[in-house]
C-alpha cells in the first residue's frame, strides 16, 4: 500500500515538473495533502538522485526570464518564499548583469522622457523600486536621466 502511494506521488510530481520546474519546497507543499511527510522526503530525494528536480535549475531559469524586468531585491525575496536555500540564491545573482544597466532598461521601456516635475519624479522612483531595485539605483537612473 505504501510503495503504489510512494509511486503515485512519484507520477504526481514527474507531470508537476513536466509543466514547468519547481522547488523542492514547491513540490513538497503541492504533494502534501496526497501522502505522508516520510512518502513525500522519499519522493523529492528520488526526483533529486534522478535530476529531475533541482534548486539550482529551477532557480537558474527564473533569473534568467525575470532579471530583465525585476531589480536584485525582488529576485531574492521572490527565489526566498519558493524555498531556495540563500547560499544558492546569492551564488545565482552574483553572475547576474550590472543593476544599473537592467534599471535603466526597465525605466527607459516604460517612461519615454525624463520626470518633469517632483510628483513625476516620486512616480518613476516608486515604480523602479516596486520592480525591486535599490534606492541608490534608482537615483542614479533618475539622475543620470535628468542630466
Amino acid at each position: 500500500m505504501v510503495l503504489k502511494r510512494v509511486s503515485e506521488l512519484y507520477a504526481r510530481a514527474v507531470r508537476l515538473l513536466a509543466r514547468r520546474e519547481h522547488t523542492r519546497a514547491e513540490l513538497a507543499r503541492k504533494l502534501a495533502p496526497h501522502g505522508t511527510p516520510e512518502e513525500i522526503e522519499m519522493v523529492l530525494n528520488q526526483l533529486a538522485r534522478a535530476g529531475l528536480q533541482s534548486d539550482a535549475r529551477f532557480a537558474e531559469g527564473y533569473l534568467r526570464s525575470q532579471a530583465g524586468r525585476l531589480g536584485i531585491a525582488r529576485l531574492r525575496q521572490t527565489l526566498r518564499t519558493k524555498g531556495v536555500d540563500a547560499a544558492l540564491i546569492e551564488a545565482q545573482v552574483a553572475d547576474l548583469p550590472d543593476e544599473l544597466a537592467r534599471a535603466r532598461a526597465v525605466w527607459e521601456k516604460k517612461f519615454a522622457t525624463p520626470p518633469a516635475d517632483a510628483r513625476e519624479w516620486a512616480k518613476q522612483a516608486r515604480f523602479l523600486q516596486g520592480r525591486g531595485f535599490s534606492t541608490e539605483i534608482v537615483r542614479k537612473v533618475l539622475k543620470e536621466i535628468d542630466a
